[in-house]
């Protein structure tokens, strides 16, 4: 295409853009009503638009607006229109009337604010990076069962943080290993044994056959250590079939389960929430990086965070910082933030705290988290040299050490689990 047609086409599309009336979705003097759901936006735009005039569009695709006038349009409708009330820089704010929103329903929520927008021409970056909801929707959700303060009831632990691995290998052990691996694990001290993402219900290791194996194990650790022990069997299914499944743990004993919240969907576990069960739910955040990877488009964990915690979930994994996730340490805190922070009376969440973490590891981590958190180590346990047992002891003295205010190095003098463990996982700088 020569210059001059070039230049005729993007003055044709800024032409359509203006009788969009974008800009009468912009109002900075604008104050957020209580009722308004507010979200942040990073926008980036391409040369053929303007950035107030993509911004309005953000707000106007993402409420009652579209491309062109509407000979449809009340006055009553137009009264629900979303508004940019805040510009700084690449950053936008939108507030929403809360009657765009039906109460209770995540996806539609979910379908609004990051819906079609995120396919708009001009938009070449789009991330929504943080939402926060008005009571009256928070009121509309279950939110946690348990949450803090009831799972550490749930285990019997008051003050220190969970010890929690990983069956590893990810997949392949027949039931009576992973039975064995579990087992192994709570005697030589975690307080969790959790499924990975990708276990479900294979030939290999079904899920009846694994559940009633595994729990059997976790009653002889509890009977043998005198201490609580749980297990985390992954129920993520087609959704009739993961609340089955949730049903099979309740009847036989079990306390917790996990599932993987990105890929089962809001929807989903809303379902699996609202059958009301006597279970702890602990949310694996499997798939979130398709989501939250770029840090200029997408959708970010705060976001899933805060979602999946109004929605329900008892636990969820939020990042490292000083093990093999991508976060840093401010990512990691803003996701805590957004399952302890005070939500117009949610109960609060436990942050998991998972990915190449070892006994080396513990002291910068509990600096990040504080004590309310499960430590997930699966390497880390299972990758010392004098096995499991001897791992999740190391793990469990690395917790005790943080505690008593001493340096690894010293404990370790008097425990060799922790000090052989301190010799292949070196320290980090």
């Amino acid at each position: 295409m020569c210059n001059n047609m070039l230049h005729l086409s993007m003055t044709h599309y800024r032409y359509h853009f203006d009788r969009m009336k974008y800009l009468d979705f912009v109002d900075t003097e604008y104050e957020p009503a209580p009722s308004d759901l507010l979200c942040e936006f990073l926008v980036e735009t391409d040369e053929t638009m303007e950035f107030d005039v993509a911004a309005g569009a953000v707000a106007a695709e993402s409420s009652v607006g579209t491309w062109t006038e509407l000979t449809t349009m009340r006055s009553y409708v137009e009264k629900l229109h979303a508004t940019v009330y805040e510009i700084d820089g690449s950053r936008i704010k939108v507030a929403y009337p809360v009657e765009l929103f039906e109460p209770g329903n995540m996806a539609n929520i979910m379908s609004s604010v990051c819906g079609n927008v995120f396919g708009l021409k001009g938009l070449k970056h789009l991330k929504l990076d943080d939402i926060h909801y008005p009571e009256v929707l928070t009121e509309s959700f279950m939110g946690p069962k348990y949450g803090i303060d009831g799972v550490r009831k749930v285990l019997k632990i008051p003050e220190r943080p969970f010890v929690g691995t990983i069956i590893k290998p990810k997949l392949g052990l027949v039931t009576e290993d992973h039975a064995e691996v579990a087992y192994e694990s709570w005697a030589g001290g975690c307080d969790v044994v959790k499924d990975d993402e990708n276990l479900s219900s294979q030939s290999f290791n079904g899920f009846e056959k694994r559940l009633d194996a595994t729990l059997k194990a976790r009653d002889k650790a509890e009977k043998e250590t005198g201490e609580r022990k749980v297990y985390m069997i992954n129920v993520t299914a087609e959704t009739n079939e993961m609340v089955r499944r949730a049903k099979l743990v309740e009847n036989a004993g079990g306390e917790y389960i996990m599932f993987d919240i990105i890929t089962c969907g809001n929807s989903g576990f809303q379902t699996l929430r609202e059958a009301d069960l006597d279970l702890v739910l602990h949310a694996h955040r499997a798939g979130h990086g398709a989501f939250t990877l770029d840090p200029k488009h997408g959708v970010s964990m705060k976001v899933i965070a805060r979602n999946t915690r109004l929605m329900g979930a008892d636990q969820l994994h939020v990042g490292t910082a000083v093990g093999k996730m991508k976060e840093g340490e401010e990512e990691v805190l803003d996701n805590i933030e957004c399952l302890t922070s005070e939500m117009h009376g949610v109960r609060t969440a436990m942050p998991v705290a998972s990915g190449g973490l070892y006994p080396a590891v513990v002291p910068p981590l509990l600096k990040i988290f504080g004590y309310n958190v499960v430590v997930q180590a699966g390497g880390g346990v299972h990758g010392h040299p004098d096995g499991t047992y001897k791992g999740a002891t190391a793990m469990r003295q690395a917790i005790a050490a943080v505690m008593e205010g001493i340096t690894l190095q010293e404990y370790a003098e008097k425990h060799e689990e922790l000090r052989k463990a301190l010799e292949i996982w070196q320290t980090p700088t």
